[in-house]
């Protein structure tokens, strides 16, 4: 060999031995029994050994005997020439006892004249260390879903079941063993598709939940609340989701029938209230209005003195009879009939103003064409029901009336600038007048908002929803 060629070698070697060692992966050069000729830094500083401590080890003397005899056995193929590289996760031995992962990459390299083998280790600990976590993490989730006093299901991303809970079963019918490993919708073909949705979303990691909604099934109708959340796996990707459910079909049932007598109950009031209201204006009304027409017919052929007490007798009937007849149209809502909402709210704030001596500015804007009787008369109620209160409570003589329509919505509110009241703590005085007009509208799945603190007015703000109280009436019938 001339000198160039041995310098070229010595250059070689030494830009070999740099990198072996600056490698960060432990790599060391095994001979063909499994022992270490050479250890890069990175090895040395992985399992607490010298180089020289290294040299005089055999390969499986750094492993748990389970962990070494599968290596030993893939070496010997390797030697054998039946495969010419191989990998492994194992663990290792560090000097001080404590075990490290490490990923074992292997391969044969034919050198002349004795052929050596190449090993290269990854530290996998921290890896590994997270992966055992998530893995008791996964397990503990198991027997959390299998013995939570809940209706629960553990699903993967194909949505097939991993774990149930016994409540589960209960609820939907379903033992664990016919659940487990099967498809969601092969168990419930009849999930809709907008729950299917649902549970893609979940799968791409929205948490995504429901108070109550309503399923249409073969054998009736179900209302669930529930709430779905992804959960990750082991890996820390996406493992599929978690399905909370609760039945509360029959909590629902009882409220429609509760919803069923309350509006039972509102109609057969309304048509005694009718009926009183008739009887007020048809018999009372006339018969004060005759009374106070016999009074001034007497009033002549008396004294002075006695006829202006019959005077005021008979402007006290007039007055009676006044009071009276508001009171009748009050009961009787006919002007709803024929006038319509917006026309029967102007003639009712026109009669309260000229009896309670107060002015109301009304608008009204932006309503549709027709409006369902159910709604204007609950609306109408809510109407008459705040100025009252208004009236006795606020200390105010003027009102501003406002109805109005959205899209889907109908909207009333009563304001005013009077004393104002904590809304909460009225409810034991004023608060059957407050409960009535929320009674009224809950039936049309609507909502009553009271905005009001002490010298700071009030607002009474009625809201409609146009379109479900069709739906919820009709339903209800």
């Amino acid at each position: 060999m001339d000198v160039r060629a041995a310098q070229t070698l010595t250059s070689d070697n030494e830009l070999f031995y740099h990198a072996f060692n600056a490698s960060p992966i432990g790599i060391t050069l095994e001979n063909l029994e499994g022992r270490p000729l050479f250890a890069n830094r990175s090895l040395c500083s992985m399992l607490g050994f010298t180089e020289e401590e290294l040299r005089g080890k055999h390969c499986a003397d750094f492993s748990p005997p389970e962990d070494a005899e599968k290596d030993w056995a893939l070496f010997q193929q390797l030697r054998a020439g039946s495969i010419n590289h191989y990998q492994l996760e194992k663990r290792y031995f560090r000097s001080d006892g404590s075990l490290v992962w490490g990923r074992l990459s292997i391969s044969l390299l034919n050198s002349r004249p004795t052929p050596l083998v190449v090993a290269m280790v990854e530290d996998i600990t921290d890896k590994k260390t997270t992966e055992e976590a998530l893995r008791s993490s996964e397990e503990r989730l198991k027997i959390f879903v299998k013995h939570v006093p809940a209706a629960v299901a553990m699903l993967d991303c194909d949505m097939r079941y991993l774990q149930v809970s016994d409540r589960w079963c209960v609820d939907f019918r379903h033992e664990t063993s016919q659940l487990l490993g099967r498809s969601h919708y092969e168990m419930f073909p009849d999930i809709p598709d907008r729950w299917k949705e649902i549970h893609r979303r979940a799968l791409a990691g929205e948490t995504l939940r429901a108070d109550e909604d309503r399923w249409d099934r073969e054998g009736g109708t179900a209302w669930l609340r529930w709430e779905i959340r992804p959960w990750k796996n082991s890996d820390g990707l996406p493992g599929g989701i978690l399905i909370f459910s609760e039945d509360i079909t029959h909590r629902k049932n009882a409220e429609e029938a509760l919803l069923g007598m309350s509006r039972k109950l509102v109609e057969a009031h309304e048509q005694e209230r009718t009926r009183i209201g008739r009887d007020l204006h048809d018999d009372i009304v006339q018969r004060l209005a005759l009374l106070a027409i016999e009074l001034e017919g007497v009033q002549h052929d008396l004294a002075p003195e006695l006829s202006r007490r019959i005077d005021d007798l008979r402007n006290q009937a007039t007055q009676i009879t006044n009071d009276v007849q508001l009171l009748s149209h009050e009961l009787h809502s006919s002007k709803l009939e024929y006038l319509g909402i917006v026309g029967a709210i102007k003639n009712f704030c026109r009669e309260y103003c000229e009896h309670q001596k107060l002015e109301i500015d009304f608008k009204s804007h932006d309503l549709p064409a027709a409006i369902p009787s159910e709604l204007s008369l609950s609306l109408f109620r809510v109407l008459q029901e705040a100025l009252r209160n208004g009236t006795k409570h606020s200390g105010v003589k003027s009102f501003e009336v406002k109805l109005w329509g959205t899209r889907d919505e109908i909207h009333l509110t009563v304001r005013d600038s009077g004393v104002g009241f904590h809304p909460e703590a009225a409810r034991g005085g004023r608060g059957l007048g407050l409960v009535s007009m929320e009674e009224r509208l809950k039936l049309l799945n609507g909502t009553l908002t009271i905005e009001s603190q002490p010298k700071s007015g009030t607002t009474i703000h009625a809201r409609v929803p146009f379109s479900s109280s069709e739906d919820s009436m009709r339903a209800a019938g």
